[in-house]
């Protein structure tokens, strides 16, 4: 049964019905096998130059990418694509990723870029368009930020005013940060007709009045272009408005709502990328006449990068299952928008835990490499440097940790989620909550799943009250719009850790055992900060003998039995080790 997004929050959900790795079909492996292969012969060899911006040397990897097919999975095969379905898409953004900034050239490319086409252009337009974008004859980019609106979209000033004989829009402004600017053929943009209506436009290469600044020198990803679009009386044909005038937004939220959802899945691969790196690294280096790996802080750093990323590729392929299911049919871009829109909320988790748990496994990657992490010699500096803009891209971190709730409570508004209800209901369950916990069924990670169930009332609790106490004004608590993100973030990945173990277990108990590690590797380390999250928030909104009883609730709701993480996490780091590889 598909799962309507922020659901998660209120109700279970069976094992059999989530996608994980383990369902990947030989079809799904071979994609993965051919972008594997592609990135480690054709680009890493090449990667310096590639930094280095040579001329014209990203165009003819693309090109490469191209001729493999890696380019038109999300384009119909009636434009030249081959339509293989947002799991595809995903496997190919996952493996790509470990070629470093050819990774953001071909992601923009692919996503933000050309799927403005795909779901929203007419037949006129996609038939221009598609066919080469699916080839890479052409290179798309996507411009929606401005100097004064970055996260703030709707706050753009470039303005477009249609032309005398009705021809044209004539467009004026800027645009800002716009990956594959220096070569791209065609330009995704926005402007306000008449200052008002906000509306999508196509903007062709070679368009009079139309020119890129020069490149922008940058942390990371180097070896992608990044320049400034400056539009001065830009002729731009009126047949080129993409989708309806004036609802430029439904267009650019929804782009952006993939654009996370991608994100999430690029910064799991580079993840996995960079623990094999860390781990081979630390099977060579000698200190002490021992390889590191033997030493026991190395073998920690080693086992929580990989529940880490188990956590996140868990999630990330939950919700690839979710949209794929949830896209099957659908043809038109409001159609299409409107299903993806139905998980914004996860989309925003995905892009919110990839990108922080890459930071911290590349973080780590640096420091098991000491010295030699910091020098570009080695990969580990190329990793670190490349993946820090990740919580930048698609929005920052911080707006979309704004989204989630915001999300939830229209969501609630409009009685798509039983919000109100689960809040009234957990007030007559307060006093016994253990009556409320799933009954013991024989299957692993019983304890942790009860603890979920009680998370999940701690999310209701804490919302509950804060929407209660702020109503309208809760947009003004940015604090605790964080807690309450971070709550739901937690949730989100510990279940779909739980719910990916168990489904493992039931089809073969005794190869599931390594899962059942890394997801209890990765809930008991997490799961203290929920108790401290709850009390943060009942600290600002209550105080005297309701503040007393509300966190004696919290602390019930947040008992646990701490496990021996010691031992779990060298039985994990061993299997890390033996392998030279990320493992689950």
């Amino acid at each position: 049964m598909l799962q309507k997004g922020g659901m998660f929050l209120f109700e279970s959900v069976s094992p059999a019905d989530v996608f994980t790795p383990e369902d990947f079909s030989d079809e799904h492996k071979m994609i993965a096998s051919t972008c594997e292969d592609f990135i480690a012969k054709e680009v890493l060899p090449i990667i310096d130059e590639l930094d280095a911006q040579k001329d014209g040397l990203m165009k003819s990897l693309l090109l490469k990418a191209g001729d493999l097919g890696l380019l038109s999975t999300d384009i119909d095969e009636a434009y030249g694509g081959s339509e293989m379905g947002k799991l595809a898409s995903i496997i190919i953004t996952e493996n790509v990723c470990a070629g470093g900034s050819f990774a953001t050239g071909m992601l923009a490319h692919t996503g933000i870029g050309s799927l403005p086409i795909v779901m929203f252009g007419n037949e006129e337009q996609k038939n221009k368009y598609l066919p080469k974008l699916a080839t890479g004859e052409f290179i798309a980019a996507y411009a929606l930020t401005e100097p004064g609106a970055g996260s703030d979209a709707m706050n753009a000033k470039t303005k477009a005013v249609l032309s005398e004989d009705g021809k044209h829009y004539i467009l004026n402004g800027e645009k800002i940060f716009i990956t594959n600017a220096g070569f791209a053929d065609v330009f995704v943009t926005y402007a306000k007709i008449d200052g008002e209506k906000f509306t999508a436009f196509i903007v062709d290469k070679g368009t009079p009045g139309f020119s890129t600044g020069a490149e922008e020198k940058k942390m990371g990803i180097k070896g992608s272009s990044t320049r400034s679009l400056v539009f001065e009386d830009a002729m731009v044909p009126a047949e080129n408005v993409l989708g309806e005038i004036g609802k430029g937004h439904v267009i650019a939220f929804n782009i952006l709502n993939i654009g996370r959802f991608k994100l999430g899945a690029g910064t799991t691969g580079s993840a996995k990328k960079a623990i094999r790196q860390a781990v081979k690294y630390a099977n060579q280096r000698i200190q002490f006449k021992s390889p590191i790996s033997k030493f026991g802080m190395i073998q920690t750093k080693l086992a929580k990068m990989n529940a880490a990323s188990y956590a996140s590729e868990s999630a990330q392929y939950r919700l690839a299952g979710l949209i794929e299911d949830a896209l099957a049919d659908k043809k038109s871009g409001p159609e299409i928008g409107s299903a993806i829109g139905e998980y914004a909320i996860e989309c925003s988790i995905s892009k919110i835990v990839g990108s922080e748990v890459l930071s911290y496994v590349v973080d780590e990657t640096v420091q098991i490499h000491g010295g030699y992490g910091y020098v570009s010699e080695y990969p580990a500096e190329r990793f670190y440097r490349d993946s820090r803009i990740n919580r930048i891209f698609e929005g920052t971190n911080e707006v979309n940790r704004l989204i989630i709730p915001a999300t939830l409570m229209r969501k609630a508004m409009k009685g798509e989620i039983p919000f109100m209800q689960a809040a009234m209901e957990l007030q007559k369950e307060i006093m016994n909550l253990g009556a409320t916990l799933p009954p013991e069924d024989g299957k692993p990670l019983y304890t942790e799943r009860c603890m979920l169930a009680l998370a999940k009332k701690l999310f209701i609790m804490i919302s509950g009250s804060a929407a209660q106490k702020y109503m309208q004004k809760l947009a003004g608590e940015q604090e605790l719009i964080q807690i309450m993100a971070d709550i739901a973030i937690e949730i989100y990945m510990v279940e779909s850790c739980i719910l990916r173990t168990l489904k493992a277990w039931e089809k073969d108990a005794a190869s599931a055992e390594l899962k059942i590690d890394l997801t209890m590797a990765y809930i008991y380390d997490k799961w203290p900060a929920l108790e401290l999250l709850g009390k943060e928030a009942l600290c600002y909104m209550e105080s005297g003998d309701m503040l007393a009883t509300q966190i004696a609730i919290v602390k019930r709701m947040t008992r646990y039995t701490p496990v021996d993480m010691i031992k779990l996490r060298r039985q994990i780091a061993a299997r890390i080790i033996d392998k030279e590889d990320y493992v689950c």
